[in-house]
């Protein structure tokens, strides 16, 4: 028996399932798809499980002793076999997915590992009725637990020779859609290589081996041809919430995500979660392999492209800031133009009057919950924000960047805002930017940890 498993976000892997099933069509195929379910209790994972197995023993029939699903699933791979004179193709999609819904569930968790591990070991006990198996899911944290009786299972998530499989080169791009690219040019009143520009920078940059070759997310690709149109395509699928609910809960850094280091013994594991996001929020596909450092075996992982940075902030920005565009009188455009325009005691009047009106709760460390709050209101107005950025002379909390202005900015936790005004000075937090040519504005931030919001701010320039 052949058996695979790929651990991709479930877009990508799912296309690599509708493949294989084509090309096996003349085979047995067993393919069941564990997306589906709210996974609220044990009984919700049994019931998808016999629905898929009813489905299959409507085909190749059902015995009497057979009670348990396992031992059902054990059956039918045997009766396929004896009714067709051909070894059983297994695809399961999403293998993962209860898992998944009962992260922060321990006791949940535990039943579903169990099923799990129950009915996934069938594929070794019936390997000789099997010419192939291929699973896909979002984290490997279930090969030991669940797979440790299903020893030749060969992980493909890293491997270089498969990093393309599940999407569209620059070779494919070029040789399959030659007349979509000049239709879509022509749509848009640009060249070829401005419609490729700007579809590389939107949908491209996956890598998902050390040193493989860029892919652009098909899904999203493919439908910008179609309608002619650049949107954000992906995350209209849907983004799974446990992700909020692990970054809040480990009080993580969101600026990191853009260049997060993980060391390669943990990329493909959840177990340690609640100290280090990256691990899953690269398995869950909004993270990509930036870099990689042999000596050490350690990965910088990064947003693989402008669709997927903007709609996880965008995602993220209503659970730190909840109001945000829903009525509190804030006006982004407004914002913005006075950024750009070195307009620093207006945007800051504009800032403070948002905070006052969110009343938002506090969630894990509240200075860093207001520092990432800041960090997603900057990066969604779309300017390069760094945030805790570290100098020669310590982390200066935020620098927001434009064409002909730079501003520097240090928040304080139930502090005076001059005191943070004086911290940027006396450590040299604007030094850095002094020679940067572009006018430098000092903000001192002072948030309050009882009316939740920006009690006072102040100015500087140069």
């Amino acid at each position: 028996m052949e058996a695979y498993f790929l651990g991709r976000r479930e877009l990508f892997a799912g296309l690599a399932i509708e493949a294989l099933e084509q090309q096996w069509e003349t085979f047995p195929v067993l393919r069941i798809d564990l997306n589906t379910g709210d996974y609220g209790s044990a009984e919700s994972l049994h019931e998808t499980l016999d629905l898929a197995l009813r489905g299959w023993e409507r085909l190749y029939g059902q015995c009497p002793g057979e009670s348990s699903i396992e031992h059902r699933f054990r059956g039918i791979i045997q009766r396929a076999y004896e009714h067709t004179g051909k070894q059983v193709v297994v695809l399961v999609d999403e293998y993962d997915k209860p898992l998944l819904r009962a992260l922060r569930n321990e006791p949940l968790q535990d039943q579903f590992r169990s099923t799990l591990k129950a009915f996934y070991s069938v594929l070794k006990t019936q390997d000789r009725y099997i010419r192939f198996a291929f699973l896909t899911g979002v984290t490997k944290f279930g090969k030991v637990s669940i797979f440790s009786d299903l020893n030749n299972l060969e992980d493909l998530s890293l491997s270089k020779r498969c990093s393309a499989i599940c999407g569209i080169t620059e070779e494919e791009l070029a040789a399959c859609f030659d007349e979509p690219l000049h239709e879509m040019a022509q749509e848009n009143g640009l060249t070829c290589d401005e419609v490729h520009e700007q579809l590389k920078r939107k949908y491209d940059g996956y890598h998902f081996a050390p040193g493989a070759p860029g892919v652009y997310n098909p899904f999203s690709l493919i439908n910008a041809l179609q309608d002619r149109t650049f949107c954000d395509y992906w995350f209209e699928t849907g983004t799974p919430s446990f992700l909020v609910e692990i970054l809040q809960g480990s009080d993580y850094e969101l600026e990191r995500l853009q260049s997060g280091d993980v060391e390669g013994q943990v990329l493909g594991s959840v177990g340690s979660y609640s100290r280090n996001p990256l691990p899953i929020i690269y398995q869950s596909g909004y993270l990509t392999i930036k870099a990689y450092e042999r000596e050490f075996d350690s990965y910088t992982l990064t947003f693989p492209n402008e669709e997927v940075r903007t709609g996880f902030i965008k995602y993220l920005l209503p659970h730190y800031l909840p109001r945000f565009g829903m009525g509190s009188g804030f006006s982004a455009r407004a914002f913005v133009e006075d950024v750009r325009a070195g307009q620093a005691e207006r945007f800051m009047e504009r800032m403070q009057a948002f905070f006052a009106s969110t009343g938002y709760e506090i969630v894990g460390d509240m200075e860093k919950y207001f520092h990432n709050a800041l960090y997603l209101f900057f990066m969604l107005m779309g300017f390069y924000t760094e945030v805790e950025r570290q100098t020669s002379r310590g982390r200066v909390d935020a620098v927001v960047r434009v064409p002909g202005y730079v501003y520097v900015i240090e928040c304080k936790l139930d502090h005076p805002a001059d005191e943070a005004l004086r911290q940027i000075d006396e450590r040299g937090y604007a030094l850095p930017f002094k020679a940067d040519g572009r006018k430098l504005f000092k903000i001192g931030i002072s948030f309050s940890s009882q009316t939740r919001s920006i009690e006072e701010y102040c100015v500087s320039e140069g």
